[in-house]
């Protein structure tokens, strides 16, 4: 055998033993990139603030009765005077009797409700009043945003969305605030609570 067939040979072995050790390669860089796409997805979390759609509701109807409404089962209650909250985390739903000699309209509310909210709510803003229909009747709603008091612990303050409903009868009015932070979506919840407000 010549020199040259044999310098031919080497060069042959060296040429296939790189193929395969490249493939090798392919082949783990292949796999490595199968695993890592069959990663299981992130968990989704609702934001703050966001009300279950599980969530179940119990009809409330206060000791001198005239009305009832649905409010979140399970929440804190707490009473003071004659306004009842119920409270859960971030969010809140306030029931205030008062009398009234006549129906409130949109133009009472933006001239003597919205002057004194924004004596009592930090930053304040955003007031939009309107008649709306709910099954319980008409309703005055005036919509609005303003400050969360600081949380006792971390002293957090986070800024929210309010609904007020105003309920007239017979010279007796309700007002039925609900709250949350304004990036949660507690359309559904807040409607349950609105539609179910009834007149005894």
């Amino acid at each position: 055998m010549t020199m040259a067939r044999v310098r031919t040979i080497g060069v042959l072995g060296l040429v296939l033993a790189a193929a395969v050790t490249a493939g090798c390669s392919t082949s783990g860089g292949a796999s490595t990139g199968g695993s890592s796409s069959a990663a299981a997805a992130p968990t989704e979390s609702n934001p703050p603030g966001d009300i279950p759609d599980n969530q179940a509701y119990v009809a409330y109807q206060p000791s001198g009765g005239g009305f009832t409404v649905k409010v979140p089962e399970g929440w804190a209650r707490s009473t003071q005077g004659g306004t009842t909250v119920f409270t859960d985390k971030l969010n809140r739903v306030e029931v205030s009797p008062v009398s009234a000699s006549s129906a409130p309209t949109t133009a009472s509310v933006t001239g003597t409700v919205v002057p004194r909210l924004t004596g009592q709510v930090a930053k304040f803003s955003g007031a939009k009043v309107s008649q709306v229909a709910r099954k319980g009747g008409s309703a005055v709603l005036l919509k609005y945003q303003g400050d969360s008091a600081p949380d006792p612990v971390t002293g957090k303050v986070v800024r929210d969305a309010f609904e007020r409903y105003a309920f007239y009868r017979q010279g007796h009015e309700v007002d039925v605030t609900l709250s949350g932070p304004v990036n949660a979506d507690n359309v559904d919840p807040w409607r349950i609570v609105s539609d179910s407000f009834t007149w005894k």
